[in-house]
């Protein structure tokens, strides 16, 4: 039996092409521009600086998700200019004729339509020598202009978002989720703005709610009022411990701070990239910087840094993403080389510094503990609640009628006796005073046969001596490598490798750079990479792995380390075994000469996996240890 044909054209009714109306389009937008609540609070922040505000108060409830209010002191908006505010594509930014050069935040005319159109907005605002008017639209339907009460500036009020697009209140997250989102919107721009102040509010609840962020606008040059604006936003110990950079390269300059690598992260959350005042998360510019802090990190560390690039607007397209989140530099090449080259001169110059983060947290680990009462949950300080150290009087009773225990019978276990007795060794060093006012001081001790005790003309510092040897040992290796290059080991049979067209070219794009580190690849036909040359270091090399690494890198951060890793892993485990070793006994003049050397050489500081190689310790805070304050 034959079956019927089937006629397409009869069953299927042919497509009607039909024009959208505005409403549908204002929620179309709305759906690429506000993703959250933090979404809406950076737009609307945005126009407020654009503005010229010098001052800027949020106000959420509830995440976000029923009332945003942004109040700012800029240049207001008349009775003419409020209808045209919520027409899409309507915008004082720019004029429409190169859309390359752009100065503001904001230029895309779409964020105060679309937040219209899915919430109650309501824009109350005076410009100068003008009345005060106000407007409204929910759902996108739009009420008459009013008159309204207002000293200067622009109020804007969110409420309900998404009301008008209830299926994406689903996708909204919790309240106290939304909240943090909203907090790290406005903390990157009080970073981008030092000179602007903000303040962030959660007023769930009603009434005066409670200030969750406060900073104040900053005073004096660009570089001290940033300081102050990171030490407000990433606290005192960033800005303790943060390198100021200043460099410029063919138009492009970078300007901010990077962390010492001892003061590094568990993740990335301490990275802030800023483009022309813009903040951005993009891959280029996070590859860029861990590149930079690559051979003083481990893997599983992460640097802190606040950097600006800043630059012609028509080196770079910032109108790739409707957020804006994302930029695309004419030259990217040139942008990460200035990145890596600008923080590897900043780490160079810190010479051995190392955090003080590090003696914070030597000092917190010698502190006595006293035995105490019990204390419920609800009678304990806070957390980051540190009491000093006060003896009671009865402990203080205790220590002057304290009796020295019977002694007991020596052991007579063979060796028991050496391995139970703390290594502790005294030099007698006839040091002049001026070399206690070096940096690391000179040497007084060295206990066990590891620890290499210096004093300072302000306290002491502790030297791990296998770790400091090793980091000098590996930075001696590294400049032999940088003056006679990595050796090639040609290939008896060079390794055919087939990839994707795309992969492929992605890697001969990077054959120069590679063949510097003694890879050598070549294009074989189709999508194949022959591999003539691998690192002689490295000795025999599974090259197709190695290939396929570097891939995944370039994916990732649009940049590999690979090879780079693999040899630098070399060199720091030929100076791990080529350094001083725990154990050795170390005379004066040896303990001394490797002080002197550390002060000499750069990042001596941390040895090769970003752990402190030395402590200070002030002498203030020994005695306060004791109770001597």
């Amino acid at each position: 039996m034959n079956s019927p044909t089937r006629n397409i054209s009869q069953e299927t009714p042919r497509p009607v092409i039909r024009q959208l109306d505005e409403g549908a389009i204002n929620r179309i937008a709305a759906g690429e521009v506000v993703e959250r609540p933090a979404s809406a609070v950076k737009e609307l922040a945005e126009n407020a600086i654009d503005a010229g505000a010098r001052r800027i108060e949020v106000d959420y409830a509830d995440g976000g998700k029923t009332l945003i209010r942004v109040t700012d002191d800029g240049c207001g908006m008349t009775a003419d200019d409020l209808p045209l505010a919520l027409s899409r594509h309507a915008t004082s930014k720019i004029d429409g004729s190169d859309l390359l050069d752009i100065h503001t935040f904001g230029f895309r005319g779409e964020a105060l339509p679309s937040l219209g159109a899915v919430g109650r907005l309501k824009i109350t605002s005076r410009a100068e020598g003008a009345e005060g008017v106000t407007l409204s639209v929910s759902g996108g339907k739009m009420e008459p202009v009013k008159p309204a009460a207002l000293t200067r500036g622009t109020v804007v009020e969110l409420r309900d978002l998404f009301y008008a697009t209830p299926a994406r209140l689903k996708f909204l997250r919790t309240d106290r989720a939304e909240s943090q989102a909203i907090s790290d919107v406005i903390k990157r721009l009080a970073m981008a703005e030092p000179y602007v102040g903000f303040t962030l509010r959660d007023v769930s609840g009603g009434g005066e709610g409670r200030v969750t962020f406060r900073a104040d606008p900053q005073s004096g040059d660009m570089f001290d009022a940033l300081h102050g604006r990171l030490a407000t936003v990433l606290g005192k110990d960033f800005a303790e411990n943060a390198l100021a950079i200043d460099a410029e390269r063919e138009g492009l300059t970078l300007t901010g701070y990077a962390a010492l690598p001892t003061y590094s992260r568990g993740s990335a959350v301490a990275q802030y990239l800023f483009v022309n005042g813009r903040p951005v998360r993009d891959k280029l510019l996070v590859g860029a910087l861990r590149g930079a802090y690559f051979d003083f990190l481990s893997r599983d560390r992460h640097p802190a840094a606040c950097l600006f690039i800043d630059c012609d607007p028509h080196l770079v397209d910032v109108n790739v993403h409707p957020a804006k989140s994302e930029v695309r530099f004419r030259e990217p090449g040139l942008a990460r080389g200035l990145i890596i080259s600008a923080l590897r001169h900043a780490l160079a110059e810190a010479g051995h510094r190392a955090s003080t983060t590090v003696a914070n947290a030597t000092l917190g680990a010698m502190r006595p503990e006293v035995t105490e009462p019990r204390v419920y949950q609800m009678d304990r300080p806070s957390q980051n609640y540190s009491a000093p150290y006060r003896p009671s009087s009865e402990v203080v009773e205790q220590s002057y009628s304290w009796q020295a225990p019977e002694r007991p019978e020596p052991m007579t276990t063979p060796g028991f006796a050496e391995m139970s007795v703390p290594s502790a060794r005294m030099e007698e060093v006839d040091a002049a005073p001026v070399t206690e006012a070096l940096p690391l001081g000179a040497a007084r001790a060295q206990v066990h046969e590891n620890y290499i005790i210096a004093q300072t003309e302000r306290g002491i510092v502790i030297v791990d001596q296998h770790a400091a040897h090793e980091r000098l040992v590996y930075e001696k290796l590294k400049h032999q490598m940088a003056e006679h290059g990595v050796k090639a080991q040609a290939l008896l049979i060079p390794e055919i490798v087939e990839l994707s067209a795309n992969d492929a070219q992605m890697l001969l794009d990077l054959a120069e750079d590679l063949s510097k580190l003694g890879l050598g690849i070549e294009p074989f036909g189709g999508g194949a990479i022959a591999v003539r040359e691998t690192p002689a270091i490295l000795g025999r090399v599974d090259a197709k792995a190695m290939i396929e690494d570097i891939l995944d890198e370039l994916s990732d951060l649009g940049d590999s380390f690979t090879v780079q890793a693999k040899i630098e892993a070399v060199l720091s485990r030929v100076a791990c075994h080529g350094s001083i070793r725990s154990g050795r006994r170390m005379h004066a003049e040896e303990m001394n000469a490797l002080l002197r050397e550390m002060e000499a050489t750069p990042h001596s500081g941390q040895c090769n996996h970003g752990r402190p190689t030395y402590v200070e310790l002030k002498l203030s805070d020994i005695e306060r240890l004791f109770g001597r304050t």
